[in-house]
C-alpha cells in the first residue's frame, strides 16, 4: 500500500536534520575545548628550568629584587625554578660560578673585569648599580675637609676588591694614608680607632647615623663625585652557561628586573619579604634600616648621563675603569667591551 508523504513528515525530517547538525557542531565544540584544555595543560606542565643564583652577600635589601621575584612566583612565571644560594663571609660567587656550583652571581665590574682580563670565560648579562656607593668618611672635628688632608691619616679600606676604588682616588691624588683593615663593621670608626672608614651609602653610612652621631658631625666623600665613577653590582654568568641556553640567560634577566620594579613599587611588601630571608638566615633585621637600603638601591639603579640606560653598562663608563685599573696594574690586559658584555647592541 501506497502512502503520500505529507508535507508535515519532511517537517519532521527537516527538524531531526536540524537536530543532528547541532548536536554535530557542538561535538566539534567541545573536541575544540578538549584540545584546547588539553594544550594548555601540557603548557602548564611543562617543567621549569632548574637554576641558581649567589648574591655578593647575606639576604638583605641591596638585593631585594631577586627575593622579591622568587617569592613572588615571577622567576617561575618565567619558566624559571630558581634557588638563591647562601653567600656572605666565606663564600665567593666568582669561585661558584667558576667551579659551576652556580648559574648566576651578582659581582662587582672590577672583580670581573680582573678574571676576564686573566682567565676569560665570564659574560655580563645586566648592570644594577650604575654608579659607585662608596664613601670616606671622616668627624668633622678631625679637620679632615678634602682628600689631601687623609694624608698620612689612619683609613679603613675593606680587602680586595672593595678597596680598588679608594686606592685608585689616592694614587690620583698622591695621598698616602696609613691603611687599616676594616671588618664588617664600622665600630672601629666609632671608637676612634680610624681617623677615617670607608661605608656603602646604602649600608655603613646609615649604620653610622643609626649609632647617635649627627649627620652635621660627619665630612661625607662620595668617591663617584670625587671621579671615581665605579659601576658596581652586575649579573654574570659563565659564557658557556650562556651560550648554552641563551633564553634561560634572557629569562633570568627579565625576571629579576620584573622582581626590581615590584620592589620599588611596593616598598613595605618587598621588606617583608627580605626580612622573612633575613631571619631565615637568622640575621638581625631592622626594618628602617633596610627601607634605607632600599630607597638608595633605588637612587643607584637610575641611569647616569643623558645616554645612560637602566640595567645597561656602558662601554664608556667600563672603558673608564679598566682605564683606572690597568694605570694601577690590576689587570693583565684590556677586555674588549664586546667581548665581556653578552649583548653589546643592548638587544
Amino acid at each position: 500500500m501506497y502512502i503520500k508523504p505529507s508535507f508535515k513528515h519532511f517537517s519532521a525530517f527537516r527538524h531531526v536534520g536540524q537536530s543532528h547538525s547541532r548536536l554535530h557542531a557542538a561535538g566539534l565544540c567541545l573536541l575544540g575545548l578538549f584540545l584546547c584544555c588539553l594544550l594548555s595543560s601540557q603548557a602548564i606542565a611543562a617543567p621549569l628550568k632548574k637554576a641558581r643564583l649567589m648574591p655578593l652577600w647575606t639576604p638583605q635589601a641591596q638585593f631585594a629584587g631577586y627575593f622579591v621575584a622568587l617569592d613572588k612566583g615571577i622567576y617561575a612565571r618565567h619558566g624559571i625554578d630558581l634557588e638563591i644560594l647562601k653567600s656572605g663571609p666565606g663564600y665567593s660567587p666568582l669561585e661558584a660560578l667558576q667551579r659551576g656550583e652556580t648559574d648566576f652571581a651578582i659581582l662587582w665590574l672590577t672583580t670581573a673585569l680582573r678574571h676576564q682580563a686573566s682567565d676569560g670565560g665570564l659574560k655580563h648579562l645586566s648592570q644594577t648599580i650604575q654608579r659607585s656607593s662608596l664613601m670616606l668618611i671622616a668627624r668633622d672635628k678631625d679637620g679632615i675637609n678634602t682628600i689631601d688632608d687623609m694624608h698620612a691619616r689612619k683609613v679603613g679600606l675593606w680587602g680586595g676588591d672593595l678597596s680598588l676604588p679608594a686606592h685608585a682616588l689616592f694614587a690620583a691624588r698622591g695621598v698616602r694614608v696609613k691603611e687599616i683593615r676594616q671588618s664588617q663593621t664600622v665600630n672601629l670608626f666609632l671608637r676612634g680607632g680610624v681617623d677615617v672608614t670607608s661605608a656603602m651609602w646604602y649600608n655603613e653610612y646609615h649604620t653610622i647615623l643609626n649609632s647617635g652621631v649627627e649627620k652635621n658631625e660627619l665630612r661625607l666623600f662620595f668617591l663617584d663625585r670625587e671621579g671615581m665613577h665605579f659601576p658596581e653590582d652586575g649579573i654574570y654568568a659563565m659564557a658557556h652557561t650562556v651560550n648554552r641556553d641563551p633564553a634561560l640567560a634572557d629569562a633570568f634577566v627579565a625576571a629579576s628586573t620584573e622582581g626590581w620594579r615590584y620592589a620599588f613599587e611596593h616598598p613595605e611588601e618587598a621588606l617583608d619579604i627580605v626580612i622573612k630571608y633575613m631571619r631565615a638566615a637568622h640575621l638581625p633585621a631592622n626594618r628602617v634600616h633596610q627601607r634605607w637600603m632600599l630607597n638608595r638601591m633605588q637612587d643607584l639603579m637610575q641611569a647616569v648621563g643623558p645616554d645612560g640606560q637602566s640595567g645597561r653598562l656602558s662601554e664608556k663608563a667600563m672603558i673608564e675603569v679598566q682605564d683606572f685599573m690597568l694605570r694601577m696594574q690590576q689587570l693583565k690586559r684590556a677586555v674588549p667591551y664586546h667581548e665581556f658584555v653578552s649583548k653589546p647592541d643592548g638587544r
